[in-house]
């Protein structure tokens, strides 16, 4: 489990093919060498992948990922290359701070930035969910996007936002993010469960 407060901005080193759609990144981060062991979990801009190797080239630690088909069909890593850009938190432990809200790494689907509006001292992005993800949205609800924890400001039909504040605009890759970019959604598992339930009831 995760918090979705970023604690790294890691780069893609590379990305290749190992098998048919089995494909291995390579991900430098700033991570001590030290506590990146092989089995470990790491969410990569919200999806949870897990170390198979790690080492050092230089002064930077980086490790390495096998993302599958099923991982490539409903998430962004498909799109990842060399020089991407991508956020970085490691698992919750028991007695961390839980700064934002639960969240599994497990990615439900792909929303678009259908606006940006930069204001005075944050900026506010317009997404578009996909039809069937739409309805578990809600306002002051919370969401994952590219595995940061950010509460709804407003719904409409398919389309929400949200406020980003300056930390989070400098310490994730929201400060590069622009109209008709992809993120990865994931919703809260709390609205997943309360959707279930009113169904189960009709």
């Amino acid at each position: 489990m995760f918090t979705g407060i970023v604690t790294d901005l890691g780069e893609v080193r590379s990305v290749n093919q190992r098998a048919g759609d089995l494909y291995r990144l390579t991900i430098f981060c700033g991570y001590p060498r030290s506590e990146i062991v092989q089995g470990a979990s790491i969410a990569c801009s919200g999806v949870c992948l897990t170390v198979v190797d790690a080492g050092e080239e230089g002064n930077r630690t980086w490790f390495a990922v096998d993302v599958g088909a099923e991982t490539l069909r409903v998430t962004t890593a498909g799109r990842w290359r060399h020089g991407s850009k991508i956020n970085l938190e490691r698992p919750l432990k028991f007695g961390d701070e839980l700064g934002g809200h639960l969240v599994a790494g497990h990615v439900d689907g792909i929303a678009t930035v259908a606006a940006r509006e930069d204001m005075t001292d944050m900026a506010r992005f317009v997404l578009r969910a996909p039809a069937g993800l739409a309805r578990f949205i809600a306002p002051k609800g919370s969401v994952s996007l590219d595995g940061v924890s950010l509460t709804v400001n407003a719904v409409e039909t398919d389309t929400f936002s949200i406020l980003v504040i300056p930390h989070t605009l400098r310490a994730t890759t929201f400060g590069a993010l622009h109209k008709d970019d992809d993120v990865n959604l994931e919703i809260d598992t709390m609205a997943r469960y309360a959707a279930r339930l009113m169904e189960m009831q009709k």
